[in-house]
This record gives structure tokens, C-alpha cells and sequence, in this order.
């Protein structure tokens, strides 16, 4: 017998947003390297009244339902900002899951589409969930093993789904593992160059660094906003952050920063670069379901003791500065203390595939290009 088809609904209440949010949940049960999200954070990323990210966006939840189930999500994501910075007409889509059946993927790219055509959007980009400033990127190379905190992971048909559809590639953003372990305990093995150009950072440009105060945490996130807005400006597709989402990140990152591995660097006394590594909470993550409570803060304490990497999720320099070796003497540091806490491996991620300085760098550490993860534009004007 013909499976029925799917009908595509919108999100409008509170239960659905739930049952979109757990659908996940249902689709990956048995994937070992899925990691679930705590559910109470995906019910306030996705809910206007919580996400400040929604006072200059508007988004569309669908649900593919199928005989009273969820078989699929999608968002369609109305950004004002990026228009308005880059001049083109631009929608997004994010938070799209689907079972294996790709005319319940093509109902929901239609409906998210369309949605986005119908508010003037002329092309659909993503995944990206919910803007370039969240996750985002489809995993297409690298699925043997779990990500890591803040990056994406998705089932391995999903590539074959988007460009069957026909969407083309728009970017390719990459992720690179460096061995700590390999540098020994004391750093003998890092590369040369590396402990070279951080000495002339320091010598030559009177560069210095320290440690971010949790104590000072506000104005801290104050410095890190200044350098990380005019750093990152230029990066193709780039949306600052305004304050209020930045205070959002902030505070949601202040329970898992690790301070010993968040830097600022300054010239003459202004901070000019910034560097946050963060450990891999994915492999605390793993064990908890979804839940903190009532025992998840058990397993969270005794996990935590266990994570073995850590992703570095921002390493920035304002341009005027970038000549003057401060990225190697972020590296030097953060691999000092990363060794001497007992951590093997660091994700890089992620990476502008046309970011060739960033890259360079990294490979000269000896860092290895692991993952990638695209995105993907289609035309919205056509007839759907």
C-alpha cells in the first residue's frame, strides 16, 4: 500500500513548537554520534519572547506531518539585517530534519520557499540555524564521529536531498583538528615558528595578553564585543550581533567558558585581538538526553571532568593588527594551558574555506582539515 502524503503545517502554538523541537529526538534514536541538545535551550533559541535575535527577524516554522506524526521541520528566516549590510535580497532556512524520503524534503523546502519568495527574498541560503551567529552549515564530509560544541551534525542523505532539489553550494566552511597531545607536556614539539613569530608579537610590538576576569565578566564581554564586531566585519556574510544578542550569548556561555582558555590581547593598552576556546560540552551533552534535571546535574558534574578537546570558536585581531603575530601567541598560550589541563585535541572551527591566512596558520601548527560543512542557495523566484 502507497504511504500517504505528507502535509506540510505551520508551527503556531506552543505544543507544536515542542513536537518540533523533539522531533529530532526521533529521528536520530540509535545514531551514536548524535548529540542531543538540552531541550529547554531549543524551546527558547526558536521562541520570539526569549531570543533577541527576533527584534530584527521574523521566521516560519513548518512541520511534514504524516498520519498524526512528525516527519520533518523546516524554518524559513526572514533576517532584516543581512539586506540591509549587504544589499541582497537574501532568506535563510535552518532547523530542517527529515525523515528518509525526499518528497517529504522537497514539501518542505517548497513550503519554506515559498514562504520567503512571498516576502521578497529572492534566494533561500542555508541551513543556518537560526542566523550566521548560531550553527549552521550541512555537514557533508566527516560523520564518523560526534560534533562538537556548536557545530552541526546531520544525517548523511541530507546532501543528496538539498542538491536533488537544486540547491548549489554558496560556501564551504571547514573544520580542523590540532593534536595538543603530539606537543608534548611542556610544548617541545610545537612548531617553531609558532614560539617564533609569538616572541616577536611580544617583543617587537609590545604586544601583551592575559586571561579574561570573571569577576569583570560585563566589561569583559564589552572588550570581546568591540573587536569581535570589527574583526569578523568583513567575512562574507557577516551579521554583527547586536547588544542584546550578544548579552544573550554571553550569559548563556558564562555557565561553560573556561576562563583560562579566553584571552585578550592589547597594544598600548587597548584590546586589539580576543580568543575563546570552549570545552567540548557535546561529550557531557551525550549523556544527559536533552535534560538537566532532576539528575542531569549529576552526570553534568561527573562528565565535565572527562571532556578530552576543545573547540576554538573565536580567534580575532582587528586589522590594523594582524601583521604583528598575536595569533601565534594565542595559540602558544592556548596550547600551553590546554596541555597542562589534560586536554588531547582542539576542533578549529568553523573556517572560511577562502580564509587562507586562518588556514595556513592552522596547518602550519599542523592542524588537519576534518570536517566540512556547506552552504547551499537556491533561487526563490522560481514557479514552485
Amino acid at each position: 500500500m502507497a504511504r500517504s502524503a505528507a502535509q506540510i503545517v505551520p508551527v503556531s502554538n506552543k505544543r507544536e513548537l515542542r513536537d518540533f523541537v523533539m522531533f529530532p529526538f526521533r529521528l536520530y534514536r540509535g545514531d551514536p554520534n548524535w548529540v542531543p541538545p538540552l531541550i529547554s535551550d531549543r524551546l527558547k533559541h526558536f521562541d520570539p519572547h526569549h531570543n533577541p535575535f527576533f527584534e530584527h527577524a521574523t521566521a516560519q516554522y513548518f512541520r511534514a506531518v504524516r498520519d498524526g506524526e512528525t516527519v520533518g521541520t523546516i524554518a524559513a528566516i526572514a533576517d532584516e539585517m543581512h539586506p540591509r549590510i549587504w544589499g541582497e535580497p537574501v532568506g535563510f532556512f535552518g532547523a530542517f530534519e527529515v525523515i528518509e524520503d525526499y518528497e517529504v524534503a522537497k514539501a518542505l523546502f517548497d513550503a519554506a520557499r515559498q514562504w520567503l519568495a512571498e516576502r521578497g527574498r529572492e534566494v533561500m541560503r542555508g541551513p543556518m540555524d537560526l542566523n550566521i551567529n548560531d550553527e549552521c552549515g550541512l555537514l557533508i564530509e566527516g560523520f564518523d564521529g560526534p560534533p562538537v560544541i556548536m557545530m552541526t551534525y546531520n544525517k548523511r542523505y541530507y546532501p543528496a536531498f538539498l542538491e536533488r532539489y537544486g540547491f548549489q553550494k554558496a560556501k564551504d566552511l571547514y573544520a580542523y583538528k590540532v593534536d595538543v597531545a603530539s606537543y608534548g607536556p611542556n610544548l617541545e614539539n610545537l612548531p617553531e615558528r609558532v614560539k617564533r613569530v609569538a616572541h616577536v608579537a611580544q617583543e617587537r610590538y609590545h604586544v601583551t595578553m592575559r586571561a579574561i576576569h570573571m569577576k569583570d565578566f560585563d566589561a569583559e564581554v564589552e572588550r570581546i564585543k568591540g573587536i569581535y564586531r570589527q574583526a569578523w566585519a568583513k567575512n562574507w556574510g557577516a551579521i554583527p550581533m547586536t547588544d542584546a544578542e550578544f548579552a544573550y550569548l554571553a550569559q548563556n556561555l558564562k555557565q561553560i567558558v573556561d576562563p583560562d582558555l579566553t584571552y585578550l590581547a592589547f597594544v598600548d593598552g587597548q584590546p586589539v585581538g580576543c580568543f575563546l576556546a570552549l570545552p567540548d560540552f557535546c561529550q557531557v551533552a551525550k549523556h544527559l538526553n536533552g535534560h538537566l534535571f532532576p539528575i542531569g546535574w549529576i552526570k553534568y558534574l561527573w562528565y565535565r571532568r572527562k571532556i578530552t578537546g576543545v573547540r576554538v570558536i573565536i580567534m580575532g585581531v582587528l586589522e590594523e593588527h594582524r601583521l604583528k603575530g598575536i595569533e601565534s601567541l594565542f595559540y602558544l598560550e592556548g596550547c600551553r594551558v590546554a596541555a597542562r589541563k589534560g586536554y588531547q585535541w582542539a576542533e578549529m572551527s568553523w573556517i572560511l574555506e577562502d580564509n587562507y591566512n586562518i588556514i595556513r596558520g592552522i596547518e602550519g601548527m599542523g592542524g588537519v582539515k576534518y570536517r566540512t560543512y556547506r552552504l547551499y542557495d537556491i533561487p526563490t523566484g522560481a514557479r514552485i
